[in-house]
């Protein structure tokens, strides 16, 4: 079997496709497609330009991108921020998720000017349903709970088990 994290020549070019533009501090493959392509990306929380890189896990998919574009143009976060706000259980489920991202952003270095950034509003807020779902994708289910729920709302959609490329 080959390693699904190594980056290799391809998945850069396939990248560039996909984004329109060249990768920037691509680290690792976080998450395949199940026919081999892209889905999520691990970034450097540093570019090679010196800016820092909060998104550690970004999803790359155009299909799966298309899908959380659309829930979040049919306003899902808004019942989710309520959510957040009415459900200290929930809250709490979400602020250890924000400290697994931050955890796994800081294997691979600390960066002083996102110091305790995550992303997707992690942990205060629902910001960003791409950053969420590239962080379940990536670490897979239980780890962040909006991610989970976005990863649901899309059954019927989009799904990581079918190949959309």
């Amino acid at each position: 079997m080959t390693d699904q994290t190594a980056v290799t020549e391809r998945d850069l070019e396939v990248l560039a496709e996909q984004l329109g533009r060249v990768p920037r501090g691509v680290v690792e493959i976080a998450a395949r497609c199940v026919c081999g392509r892209p889905l999520v990306v691990r970034t450097a929380p540093r570019l090679d330009d010196g800016t820092p890189f909060p998104t550690s896990y970004y999803l790359t998919c155009p299909p799966a991108v298309r899908a959380a574009s659309t829930l979040e143009a049919e306003h899902v976060m808004e019942g989710m921020n309520e959510r957040l706000a009415a459900d200290p259980e929930l809250a709490e489920r979400y602020r250890r998720a924000h400290e697994d991202y931050l955890a796994r952003r800081a294997e691979l270095g600390e960066v002083e000017e996102i110091a305790g950034i995550s992303a997707g509003g992690m942990p205060t807020r629902v910001k960003c349903l791409h950053a969420l779902l590239g962080h379940t994708l990536a670490v897979g289910p239980g780890v962040n709970p909006f991610g989970d729920e976005t990863l649901h709302l899309l059954e019927g959609t989009w799904s990581p088990d079918r190949c959309s490329c």
